[in-house]
């Protein structure tokens, strides 16, 4: 089975997809004039202006919980990943990918924007719903909105809590085991998962407002502590950074490190990590309280390069800096890093043994605390999303009981991925994953050939911007938009 679903990922996750990111994203850039470069003092004024209402988030909350599912353990284990099977290149070439696909996430939560409804007194929107309202293709919109419910729904987060699970281990040790129906476990990991459970049930049982302010209050923190510790490693070394700076520009292009490693782990794991044109992004932005749909379009496409410039290169900084690292397959008097080569690239231990080497025993439990932190917040974020589509298909059946089960099933996976090691649900999650990214990217791709609505938006704001107004009006049939229902009422 296995080896089955191995298959089926390396044709979904192929490197057409890949380029498919890359390539929208630089099209996108050009289509918009790079709006993540000109109208980037907006995004940040955009953050703090728009409140919450009794059916919509706030701009910082939606960007929080679309932050959330973007930074996860990806920011640590990914990064590491990239560095150690694409060199230290591969970190500007994620640097690359976070510039290009910020237009993408304009692009896709404006969509989500536009074409938002009201359902049982709250914003919902996001792909399905674009899809179906732009396209007309109802079809198209039910596979996405099932590829999302399986795989963020049931399998991803028995994955991201098997993180947490082994960050548990880490900090508190797992030498006091038992045996089970799961097979040995230690009493660390079962109190862990209880209380992950546990927490996990009050805040979706609360609704997505409840989400929304968790996360507004975790995600700054944990970004901002994990980027200081970087700022401090970073200091330590202060000397060695120009030559990090030069290692990373010199080897995007060796030909001795490998180009074409560099550029495909890079963008790789960079699209992995910041999401854009995935279709994760639109749910959170659907759900905001604005004036105009471009407002939330430009907060989300903020949120890659805090994702990504941010956090990613928090991470790379602190393992190449330290030089605690290596790269496959590779001469190491060549590429550098001072670790053994038995050490597991995919996984935390490139940005462990980078913290335990400046901050010993506290390294260790940084990194725990940090995982923890990374994999709980895109629980949530994973959630929201799943309860998103499912909402969706309730518009055309009717399916008593589906947030219950859904809100069930995903606690049960959370339990059983935090015992235990969840191997076959990551790759079957990946497969759900880069379905949604095809699909996804697929239709924004079309509905710009076909109407244009989201630069349409842009151009709409732009003027009125321009134009110096207080606030801000959205006509969609003015600007020949159809289906956007709910701002025309």
């Amino acid at each position: 089975m296995q080896q089955v679903v191995n298959s089926i990922n390396d044709i979904v996750w192929s490197p057409a997809l890949i380029y498919l990111c890359l390539g929208a994203g630089l099209f996108f850039s050009l289509m918009t004039r790079f709006v993540q470069v000109r109208l980037f003092r907006e995004m940040l004024h955009l953050l703090f202006s728009n409140k919450e209402s009794d059916r919509g988030i706030s701009s910082f909350q939606a960007l929080s919980v679309s932050l959330s599912g973007r930074i996860g353990t990806g920011n640590i284990a990914g990064v590491a990943a990239a560095i150690g099977f694409g060199g230290p290149g591969a970190v500007f070439w994620m640097w690359v990918v976070a510039f290009l696909g910020a237009s993408t996430a304009y692009v896709e939560s404006t969509l989500g924007q536009i074409y938002k409804e009201v359902d049982n007194g709250q914003y919902r929107g996001g792909p399905a719903y674009y899809i179906e309202k732009a396209l007309g293709w109802k079809w198209y919109a039910w596979i996405f909105a099932i590829s999302t419910i399986i795989a963020v729904g049931l399998l991803l987060p028995g994955v991201q809590s098997n993180s947490i699970g082994n960050a548990a281990e880490l900090a508190f040790g797992g030498e006091r085991v038992f045996e089970s129906a799961f097979g040995t476990i230690s009493y660390t990991k079962l109190l862990t998962a209880i209380v992950v459970v546990s927490i996990l049930g009050i805040i979706i049982f609360g609704g997505v407002k409840r989400i929304a302010h968790v996360t507004q209050v975790v995600v700054p923190f944990m970004a901002l502590a994990y980027i200081a510790m970087a700022f401090i490693i970073i200091g330590m070394h202060i000397a060695d950074l120009p030559g990090i700076i030069a290692l990373i520009f010199t080897d995007a292009f060796s030909p001795m490190a490998g180009v074409g490693a560099a550029i495909g782990w890079g963008v790789k794991r960079g699209v992995y990590s910041n999401e854009a044109g995935q279709g994760t992004g639109p749910h959170a932005a659907a759900a905001c309280e604005v004036q105009h749909p471009a407002q939330q379009g430009l907060v989300q496409a903020f949120s890659i390069y805090i994702d990504t410039l941010f956090v990613c290169s928090a991470t790379a900084f602190m393992i190449l800096i330290t030089n605690q690292y290596y790269v496959s397959g590779i001469d190491a008097a060549v590429s550098g890093g001072l670790l053994a080569t038995d050490v597991e690239i995919n996984s935390p231990a490139f940005t462990q043994y980078a913290l335990q080497s400046v901050m010993g025993g506290f390294g260790k439990v940084f990194v725990a605390i940090a995982l923890f932190f990374f994999a709980f917040t895109t629980l949530l974020a994973y959630y929201y999303i799943a309860e998103t589509n499912v909402a969706y298909i309730r518009r055309s059946i009717r399916f008593p009981g589906g947030l219950t089960i859904l809100k069930i099933g995903l606690m049960a996976s959370v339990f059983y991925g935090t015992v235990k090691t969840a191997s076959l649900a990551w790759g079957l999650g990946d497969i759900g994953v880069g379905l949604m990214a095809w699909l996804n990217i697929i239709a924004i791709l079309i509905l710009f050939f076909i109407s244009k609505p989201a630069i349409k938006a842009l151009r709409d704001y732009e003027a009125q911007r321009k134009a110096g107004v207080t606030n801000y009006t959205f006509d969609p049939e003015k600007l020949g938009i159809r289906n956007a229902d709910f701002w025309k009422k």
